[in-house]
């Protein structure tokens, strides 16, 4: 029995879940972006560090990350604009919000994504998270 993909797509066979397996690679911004959702709310930690770019990797803790992610549940993705992210582009910007729950409250989190190919494959750059 397939379930639906965190991100809202399709059926996690056939959305996310190959991408967290490391049997594909994201071809879009979008679809790195996705992934990326699904990867918090599934607690896929390792996904989340190798699809960061290397200039910020370092810079995450990954007991904090892991405790996050752990405290987290997704409720929704709503991709609200998207910018180059092609497979032909290296560089995209995804605009998303995402409904979450933690510790027992409910939030949307609303964030300018900026991405980039790093060794042939997207990674995620930064983002700024917009009120």
């Amino acid at each position: 029995m397939s379930r639906r993909c965190p991100c809202g797509r399709r059926t996690y066979e056939s959305c996310c879940g190959p991408l967290l397996a490391g049997a594909r690679r994201a071809e879009t911004a979008e679809d790195l972006m996705r992934s990326r959702y699904t990867a918090y709310v599934e607690g896929a930690v390792d996904y989340l560090l190798e699809t960061t770019s290397a200039a910020t990797r370092g810079t995450i803790d990954r007991q904090q990350l892991t405790a996050y992610c752990r405290g987290l549940r997704g409720m929704s993705l709503t991709i609200v604009e998207t910018a180059a992210g092609g497979p032909a582009d290296d560089t995209g910007v995804v605009v998303f919000e995402a409904a979450l729950k933690s510790e027992g409250r409910r939030f949307v989190q609303r964030e300018r994504s900026r991405f980039a190919r790093e060794d042939g494959r997207w990674v995620y750059e930064g983002g700024d998270v917009q009120g």
